[in-house]
């Protein structure tokens, strides 16, 4: 009966181990009136969310937001593009970079910032994990630490 129950924790083990695989929801790119540097923001309450000035319904007891603010802006049209994402244990690494408005824009009433935003389960959340941003050139652009 032990060995049993070895070999069923065991089996246990290797199918949670290949089920790794983590869905992480894009949920949309935009801007904000929120003016500030560039940055990324884990957020795990509706108050950081408005705050960021961002209109997103993400279930914060089974999920976080992940919020990607570039600019500010002067003119209108700029828009964000995300190249890749990688991730690890310890480290997830994002390329993006702004695209100018193909027509040079038009002044904007208001400075903004663009904004890419995803939902991610809680179950991935790992303390002391750093999230790099950088350009396709491999420039630094922000970055942050989970705490």
């Amino acid at each position: 009966m032990p060995m049993r129950r070895v070999l069923a924790a065991l089996a246990m083990a290797v199918v949670l181990a290949g089920c790794r695989e983590v869905r992480v929801n894009q949920v949309r790119s935009g801007t904000t009136p929120v003016v500030g540097p560039r940055e990324v923001v884990v957020v795990r309450d509706r108050h950081t969310l408005e705050a960021l000035g961002i209109a997103a319904q993400p279930d914060f007891r089974h999920e976080f937001a992940v919020v990607l603010l570039m600019g500010p802006h002067k003119e209108t049209g700029w828009s964000q593009i995300v190249e890749s994402i990688r991730a690890n244990t310890d480290r997830v690494r994002i390329v993006a970079f702004e695209r100018a408005p193909l027509d040079g824009g038009e002044p904007a009433p208001k400075e903004y910032r663009t904004y890419t935003i995803w939902i991610v389960p809680n179950a991935v959340y790992r303390s002391g994990a750093h999230v790099d941003v950088v350009s396709p050139s491999g420039d630094a652009v922000t970055s942050t630490t989970l705490r």
